[in-house]
């Protein structure tokens, strides 16, 4: 950590779910829970289903919102049919950040051990807004956060971290 003064960041919730609602969305309520107690601020919080083309709409739709900073989508990374939020991901993303998923991956294996290749969680970055998509399960989120967002999504950790590069997003446009 340095001595910079810690900077808020304005972050959104997206659950992918075809089941969850608010009441029962555990994975988007410990988001929501790390978050906060981080000292960032939740800007917005939705669920939509397993449809690439909501998923992808919701994410439009915060890239373009400028209180929002930060996407947090959790669910749909799998495997299976209805799995789509990478894909959707990647109708919007600008910039892959590929070692996210990869650290994501062996923080997991750590856990998991090879149940881990089944995980397509991803990141990039969309105009001036970073996006991540989590896996759907309560222990995915808690690694993803504790393990790589909390420090990365922290102006104060160095060597380096993505909200100091945030009002740079923009260069070249």
């Amino acid at each position: 950590m340095t001595d910079k003064e810690f900077k808020p960041v304005n972050i959104a919730v997206l659950t992918v779910s075809d089941s969850r609602t608010l009441a029962d969305d555990r994975s988007g309520d410990i988001l929501v829970q790390r978050l906060t107690e981080a000292g960032h601020f939740l800007a917005d919080r939705a669920i939509v289903t397993d449809d690439e083309d909501l998923i992808a709409d919701k994410f439009r739709e915060w890239i373009d919102d400028p209180g929002i900073e930060v996407v947090l989508s959790t669910g749909g990374t799998g495997v299976t049919g209805r799995d789509v939020t990478p894909e959707a991901l990647s109708a919007v993303v600008e910039k892959d950040i590929p070692g996210f998923g990869e650290m994501f991956r062996w923080i997991s294996y750590q856990k998991i051990k090879t149940s881990t290749i089944q995980s397509r969680a991803a990141a990039g970055v969309a105009g001036d807004t970073y996006l991540f998509a989590l896996p759907g399960s309560p222990g995915a989120c808690k690694d993803a956060w504790d393990d790589i967002l909390v420090f990365q999504l922290d102006i104060r950790h160095k060597p380096c971290n993505f909200v100091e590069l945030m009002p740079r997003l923009s260069e070249g446009r």
